[in-house]
Parts: C-alpha cells; sequence; structure tokens
C-alpha cells in the first residue's frame, strides 16, 4: 500500500467517527480525545512493521498504544478502513483476528482465541458487523455482514449475514434483518425468544385453565378435544425452547 492509500484509509477512519459518535464536535477533538482512533492509527503504524518482519519494534509500538489507550490490538491483526471503536476501554484484538471495512465495536469488546497451536484462532468479523459492549467473541469462525452481536454477549460459533446475536451463549434470534445505508448501530433493540416463549406458555396454560373450567361445567367431549389440541400446541412451544439456543445451519 503506498502513502496514497495508506491515507484513504487514515481518513476512512477518521470520517468513521463523525458518521458513528453524534458526541464528535470537531476534527481536533477527535484528533486529541478519542482513543479508539489513536488506537488505529497506531495499529496501521504496527501492522506496517508486522507485515516487514520487525516483530519486536511492532509489539513495543502496540504495548504504547495500549498504555496510551486502554486498547490492546496484535500488530498481526488484520483490519480493513473505516473501523471505529467506541469509548474503547478494554478492547482486545488478537493476532489472527481479521476485521473487514466499517465494523463497530463498543468498550470491553474481546476477539479472542481457543488455540495454542500457531494457527487461525482469532474471529473473522465481515463489513457493517456492530458489536456491543462487554460482548466476546472466542474462535477462528467468520460473523456475517451486517450482524449485530448484543452487549454481554459470548459468541463461539459462526454467524449467518444480517443475524442478531444475544445471549451466553451466543444465539441467533434473528435473521434478515432490513438494511440500511451506511453502518446500523441500534445494537440495543434486541429481541428476546426466551422471553417470547415464556410468553406464549402462559397464554396457552390460561386457555387450558379456562377450558378446564368449562369441562368441570358440562364434561362435554368436545371440550377435551379441545383441550388435546392446546396440549400438542405446548409440546410444539416446548420444541421451539429447545431449539432457541441452535445456531441456525446455512451449510
Amino acid at each position: 500500500m503506498g502513502l496514497k492509500g495508506a491515507w484513504e484509509v487514515v481518513k476512512a477512519d477518521f470520517n468513521a467517527v463523525f458518521e458513528r459518535d453524534p458526541a464528535a464536535r470537531s476534527k481536533l477533538e477527535v484528533l486529541l480525545c478519542y482513543p479508539g482512533f489513536h488506537a488505529i492509527l497506531f495499529h496501521r503504524v504496527s501492522h506496517w512493521l508486522w507485515k516487514k518482519k520487525l516483530y519486536l519494534l511492532a509489539r513495543l509500538l502496540s504495548h504504547i498504544a495500549r498504555f496510551l489507550t486502554g486498547i490492546e490490538i496484535h500488530p498481526g491483526a488484520t483490519i480493513g478502513k473505516g473501523f471505529f471503536i467506541d469509548h474503547g476501554m478494554g478492547v482486545v484484538i488478537g493476532e489472527t483476528a481479521e476485521i473487514a471495512e466499517n465494523v463497530t465495536l463498543y468498550h470491553q469488546v474481546t476477539l479472542g482465541g481457543v488455540s495454542l497451536r500457531k494457527e487461525k484462532r482469532h474471529p473473522t468479523l465481515k463489513e457493517k458487523v456492530v458489536v456491543g459492549a462487554g460482548a466476546k467473541i472466542l474462535g477462528p469462525f467468520v460473523v456475517g455482514e451486517n450482524s449485530k452481536i448484543g452487549a454481554n454477549s459470548v459468541v463461539v460459533r459462526e454467524v449467518p449475514p444480517e443475524s442478531t446475536v444475544v445471549g451466553v451463549p451466543g444465539r441467533v434470534a434473528k435473521k434478515k434483518t432490513l438494511k440500511v445505508h451506511g453502518v446500523d448501530l441500534d445494537h440495543h433493540l434486541l429481541p428476546d425468544p426466551v422471553l417470547e416463549v415464556i410468553k406464549a406458555m402462559s397464554e396457552e396454560i390460561s386457555e387450558l385453565r379456562r377450558e378446564l373450567e368449562e369441562i368441570k361445567g358440562d364434561k362435554g367431549r368436545k371440550r377435551i378435544e379441545t383441550i388435546e389440541q392446546r396440549l400438542a400446541r405446548l409440546e410444539k412451544l416446548k420444541r421451539m425452547e429447545e431449539e432457541i439456543g441452535v445456531f441456525i445451519d446455512e451449510r
């Protein structure tokens, strides 16, 4: 990458702050007071050193960046342009992590590894992924484009594109969200599939109670058949609840 290409990358990182943080008021404020922007600037240089096999110097620079910003990015990590870390304190990005363009991370996010071998150990985040505060993504799998990871989720399996993941362990709670121009930062609008199933079961139980009261009155066979239908629906809901923790396998 030449100087012109490097400048385009830095400019995209700088513009990402204004695109995704309404608190940014001026260019000087971002230059002086945004640790996320400082961290990615340090990383661009340390990554260049790493690619030149100047490993010790690259690690030393990343260590200085960690001391100054509270953000730890291994110089071996590959990060696309338009990268934005909001607040940033406690963010950790491992050596073999790969991050595509226009990805957003909030504070205390970890892109961690789960292997001691010298291989691909850290996750790959595709374009326009948003990772909420405190989320942990652990392992060498892919998080598909336009996906959102809920705050404090722990993701240990592949995430299909355009998915919303919540919980511990992380579960795909929603797929095929409405596409928006730019990056969708509404990571607070997360579904709760467990609560939805509980509500549905509660409604079915209330209906069963009503049916039982009617049976006590006329003891009709028709009412018994209705109860059996309700029980079948409850069994279906139970299966739905068991499937909530299973990721959708698109292979």
